[in-house]
């Protein structure tokens, strides 16, 4: 993985938690995404992505996650984003249309449990 980001993958079949920390632009979307793709099955129902620990997303990166979106609703599948409430990251998020496209939480707990259908 490149030194700008780290990827922790926490497997669960049916709803696969990924943290990323560090920053995400052009040098590592590929990288990243590969990650993102190889930790759903298609048993999982949903994906959740934990981004608190971002520092920095540019238009690649915001793209890599309207095109996961897509790619999971393709398969029957969702993502949910973590994104901590007035970041600079869900101020871009929340620009580029991408908290209007796929459902982003606060906090891991609230993203888990929304992906099971359990209360928070």
């Amino acid at each position: 993985m490149t030194p700008l980001a780290r990827i922790d993958t926490e497997h669960d079949d049916e709803h696969p938690l990924v943290a990323i920390e560090g920053e995400i632009d052009a040098s590592n979307t590929v990288e990243i995404g590969e990650a993102l793709r190889a930790a759903v099955s298609n048993r999982s129902t949903t994906l959740v992505v934990d981004l608190t620990e971002v520092g920095y997303v540019d238009s690649a990166g915001v793209n890599l996650l309207f095109a996961l979106g897509a790619e999971l609703r393709d398969r029957q599948q969702r993502l949910h984003l973590v994104v901590e409430p007035g970041t600079s990251i869900a101020r871009v998020f929340e620009i580029a249309g991408l908290t209007g496209a796929e459902r982003t939480h606060p906090t891991r707990t609230d993203a888990l449990a929304d992906a099971r259908g359990t209360p928070a």
